[in-house]
């Protein structure tokens, strides 16, 4: 006899897939079009960031050091805050302590607020290796997944499972980095090793509640009576016992990177927006995007529906 569940998440699946792909592909073509901001940690440089006695001009800053030494090119300075931050070349302290006296004359009175070079070689490889460690943890997480799942093989191949997980990860990575390239066009915003950080958390969260859906199905696999119960119904019965704990956890989590984002310090903000987007997106695609597709990956050998 089949059972009749209060939710039909499976009736719906198409909807729930093409929001997310749809999410999916705006956010790579934002990618592709507006290109992200990279941060002096991502590729070399220094970024300084100075504070006046009276109101100066970004451009009046730039047009001094550029006066000051010929080997000062590709500067650039924007208002940030109650100061200047000024973008140049990967600066010695010698040379940071010249200019630093080339503004006092200039301007007077100038308070640093921070100060950060790194060599462009630095910057190259720390940008390879959080591309890399993205890319591993995407790989490992599903391998991991393809593993623990074996036990079902007979029902769905436990590689499903893992190549699910994947995609699903990849779209909780994709919809943030979709928003930081806008941002990142719109208001210079750039990205930063805090925001590979970032998308680390996303990852985890996200896949911890992939692995309590895909579990609990598992669960239902292996005591039904695959002959006579539908993987739909599976699949409806997994999901309805296990979406309000997966909602009820995300809740306190969002609640908590609210908090901080209104009250917590100004340079956490992006860090935690990244967060929170992520953790919005990672929890509908656990639940709406990760059960709909191994509902149509099923083996219809085995389940006839």
């Amino acid at each position: 006899m089949k059972t009749k569940n209060k939710m039909d998440l499976i009736r719906k699946k198409n909807v729930f897939i093409v929001f997310s792909g749809l999410m999916v592909l705006a956010s790579l073509v934002l990618a592709a079009v507006f290109g992200f901001q990279p941060g002096i940690d991502m590729v070399g440089g220094t970024e300084w960031h100075l504070r006046f006695d009276r109101y100066v001009e970004p451009e009046a800053v730039i047009k001094v050091l550029q006066e000051s030494s010929s080997d000062l090119n590709n500067l650039s300075a924007r208002n940030r805050d109650d100061g200047i931050v000024v973008r140049l070349p990967a600066l010695t302290e010698s040379d940071h302590q010249k200019y630093l006296s080339v503004l006092e004359k200039k301007f007077g009175s100038v308070t640093e607020g921070s100060f950060a070079s790194v060599g462009p070689t630095i910057g190259k490889e720390l940008l390879r290796k959080s591309i890399w460690a993205l890319v591993f943890v995407i790989i490992a997480i599903s391998l991991y997944i393809a593993w623990a799942f074996r036990k079902v093989s007979r029902a769905i191949s436990s590689w499903k499972y893992g190549l699910i997980t994947m995609a699903t990860l990849f779209h909780d990575v994709a919809i943030p980095a979709g928003l930081f390239a806008f941002l990142g066009w719109r208001l210079g915003l750039e990205i930063d090793t805090n925001f590979i950080v970032a998308l680390l958390v996303v990852m985890g969260f996200s896949v911890h509640d992939t692995i309590v859906v895909f579990d609990r199905i598992r669960e239902n696999i292996l005591r039904s009576n695959i002959g006579r119960t539908t993987l739909k119904e599976i699949i409806n019965k997994s999901v309805q016992e296990t979406i309000v704990r997966s909602i009820n956890t995300s809740f306190t989590l969002f609640m908590v990177l609210v908090a901080l984002l209104i009250f917590g310090p100004a340079s956490l903000f992006y860090f935690l927006l990244t967060i929170l987007v992520g953790t919005v997106f990672g929890t509908y695609s656990s639940i709406f995007v990760a059960s709909p597709l191994l509902y149509l990956w099923r083996p219809r050998q085995v389940f006839k529906e």
